[in-house]
């Protein structure tokens, strides 16, 4: 009896599921070069979170007794300027620390706005601490969202520095809500509800000093 068994096609002769995968991945690459480049806009609406380290939502209120020293930092904003906390002694500020591809902080954007609006004839003064995009990047993320109040180009970390002891490294959207003289009266780590922060800094405005 004839115990010879033909032989078995390779997989240069028959394409096999390895073939498949690398034929359908070579037309995934043409499909990719051929579709046009991403807006600065669309990265802005579109981050994957790498690096994020998402906070836990926690809201930490401080009584007057109990705050740290007036934040003192200087940073310089996308447009150039320089601003120094010293002057934003007198009045409650907002700091908010964010960047373009962080999901939450895309999502409470509209929230700080409308916060912004709401507040600024009580002469509240809302600042972003932007830790990681180009100026190009930071103003698609606030044509995309309507975010109007200016924010400081930190991608040298100087000022998270001058706020290491408020801001836990890299728990970004950090919110900070300093009263009067500059303290931090209160922290919301990670997205900051509306309600919440309305609560807040109405909390700081009713302060006498």
């Amino acid at each position: 009896m004839n115990t010879h068994r033909p032989a078995l096609p390779t997989n240069a002769s028959l394409p096999g599921r390895r073939s498949l995968l690398l034929g359908a991945a070579s037309a995934a690459i043409l499909l990719a070069g051929c579709a046009a480049p991403d807006s600065l806009a669309a990265q802005a609406r579109a981050g994957d979170n790498k690096n994020y380290i998402a906070g836990d939502g926690s809201v930490s209120e401080y009584t007057a007794d109990t705050r740290a020293p007036a934040v003192e930092m200087t940073g310089k904003l996308f447009d150039g300027s320089v601003i120094n906390s010293a002057g934003w002694r007198g009045n409650v500020t907002v700091l908010n620390v964010w960047y373009a591809a962080c999901a939450p902080c895309r999502k409470e954007a509209p929230d700080l706005e409308a916060l912004h609006q709401e507040f600024k004839n009580d002469g509240v003064a809302f600042y972003g601490i932007n830790v990681r995009d180009t100026a190009a990047t930071a103003a698609a993320f606030e044509r995309t969202f309507g975010t109007t109040y200016p924010s400081f180009n930190d991608a040298d970390g100087s000022i998270l520095l001058a706020l290491a002891d408020h801001v836990p490294p890299r728990a970004v959207p950090t919110t900070l809500v300093l009263d009067k003289q500059g303290r931090v009266s209160a922290r919301v780590l990670g997205l900051a509800e509306k309600s919440t922060l309305k609560a807040l800094i109405s909390g700081a405005l009713k302060e006498t000093s």
